[in-house]
């Protein structure tokens, strides 16, 4: 789980992958004082970064493990076609379906949940980011997928897996700490918290730490639903940016 990243793939030929995705309705904190009835992939939000490499075949076996009863899927930005892989991992409550993809473009991709209403989706949690190079990333709540180029990455000291998102939130009737989707905030794009890795000082409480002189890589995806991110980073120098 974030911000840990998937050990590097060292493999120069292409592998079948098969990853275990589930959703679950956790209540869990969004700051020190207010919880959050977020929706999950794997019990966290952000979801679990996947990662593989180009030419690699990833068959997500998806399982819809909701209480609530509500329908969701998986959209996965890095696969071609129709929603993105959405339709035939569609499951209702206690189902599970399959795909088989094959990782033809390297990136980074987020993954989310595409049902329908998809921004109240997002907005609960389900989404995360994929990343695609050579020998291996993947990625979904909101999560990513990394796929690694043919090529390889160069070797670097760490990697760090960081998504932001946005929470709209109105307060219990009853005046509880936990809060309630408010969807008209989220229509006018004004939201309770933005917050890296679900939610308020999770990057102070574990701070992505390296040593003097260690080179880093960052893989770091925005779910959304609505706000840019405008990374600003102080006291230090990207030597290299790439975007999908």
């Amino acid at each position: 789980m974030a911000p840990h990243v998937p050990p590097p793939i060292e493999r120069r030929t292409p592998a079948r992958l098969v990853v275990d995705l589930y959703s679950t309705e956790k209540t869990m904190p969004v700051s020190p004082s207010c919880k959050y009835p977020f929706w999950t992939f794997n019990d966290g939000v952000p979801g679990p970064m996947i990662r593989a490499r180009v030419g690699d075949v990833l068959e997500v076996n998806y399982t819809n493990r909701a209480e609530s009863g509500m329908a969701h899927n998986i959209d996965l930005h890095s696969v071609v076609g129709p929603g993105g892989g959405g339709p035939c991992l569609y499951a209702e409550q206690d189902e599970t379906k399959t795909g088989i993809f094959k990782c033809t473009s390297p990136g980074l991709f987020v993954y989310h949940c595409a049902a329908a209403p998809v921004p109240v989706h997002i907005a609960n949690g389900i989404a995360r980011r994929l990343p695609r190079r050579s020998p291996g990333l993947p990625t979904r709540s909101a999560a990513a997928v990394g796929a690694t180029p043919t090529s390889g990455l160069p070797p670097v000291d760490r990697e760090f897996y960081v998504v932001q998102h946005e929470v709209y939130s109105a307060e219990d009737e009853e005046g509880s700490s936990v809060l309630e989707l408010d969807y008209e905030a989220g229509l006018r794009e004004s939201p309770t918290y933005v917050v890296f890795n679900g939610r308020e000082g999770a990057l102070t409480e574990r701070p992505l730490m390296a040593k003097q002189g260690e080179r880093v890589r960052i893989y770091f995806g925005n779910a959304g639903p609505n706000l840019i991110s405008s990374l600003h980073v102080i006291g230090a120098i990207f030597d290299k940016a790439t975007s999908c």
